[in-house]
């Protein structure tokens, strides 16, 4: 199963942590673990390369561990943004996790 931690300070989310395999099928046939992966480099790519930020993101290949942390002091538009894309990522994993709930957990932790 894979869980995601959502992490928050006060109303802000300031990343989330993702670790281990879905389990729904054989790697490169997992359907959850690719939805997964895509929505997580849309928005790491969003966050660092479209909007310029500094996001921290560490990855260990070896125990399926992926986490993103955004800066401390973002303008008012980029942290805007960040809020929007971080909570639809949210939203997004949670309908993932109604439709397989075997295969994904969602948390949130402050």
């Amino acid at each position: 199963m894979t869980t995601i931690t959502f992490r928050s300070e006060g109303n802000r989310i300031i990343g989330f942590d993702s670790q281990g395999h879905s389990g729904y099928a054989e790697e490169g046939e997992d359907i959850v673990c690719a939805a997964i992966t895509s929505a997580i480099r849309l928005v790491e790519s969003t966050i660092n390369d479209v909007l310029g930020l500094a996001a921290a993101v560490k990855v260990r290949e070896e125990d399926a561990f992926i986490s993103l942390r955004l800066p401390g002091s973002l303008g008012q538009t980029a942290e805007s943004t960040c809020q929007a894309l971080l909570t639809g990522m949210m939203v997004y994993f949670t309908e993932l996790h109604d439709e397989f709930p075997d295969n994904i957990e969602v948390l949130e932790e402050e």
